[in-house]
């Protein structure tokens, strides 16, 4: 039980890092945040947020991959590497196709809403 209650922070750390030291992290957190609060003041049902739960988790987990294999490349080649540098904006592209789609996830669920 120990052992699970260390991993639990150890991992509570990696985020903690995550959003001090990730810009992108704070934006997703701020449109996590402000979904949150649309999907409460419109009363979303459950399918909804099970939806937006989805689209809001596979964005964090996107963008904390991203930030670990970009921080650990960093200390594997310090120095400039292009093969490094096109490993870090393929993931990165990973981020931005998470988001993308956790948008149009967004858009099917609040326009109707909205309209």
């Amino acid at each position: 039980m120990i052992r699970l209650i260390r991993s639990f922070g150890f991992a509570l750390n990696g985020l903690v890092y995550l959003l001090r030291s990730q810009a992108n992290a704070r934006i997703h957190l701020a449109a996590a945040l402000v979904t949150i609060t649309a999907g409460v003041v419109l009363g979303l049902d459950r399918d909804d947020w099970l939806w937006l739960v989805l689209a809001i988790g596979l964005v964090w987990a996107a963008e904390a991959m991203n930030t670990a294999f970009e921080y650990l490349c960093d200390v594997v080649s310090p120095q400039h590497s292009e093969a490094v540098k096109r490993a870090k904006d393929i993931a990165a592209g990973a981020v931005v196709i998470t988001a993308v789609l956790a948008v149009i996830i967004g858009c099917f669920i609040f326009l109707p809403h909205l309209i």
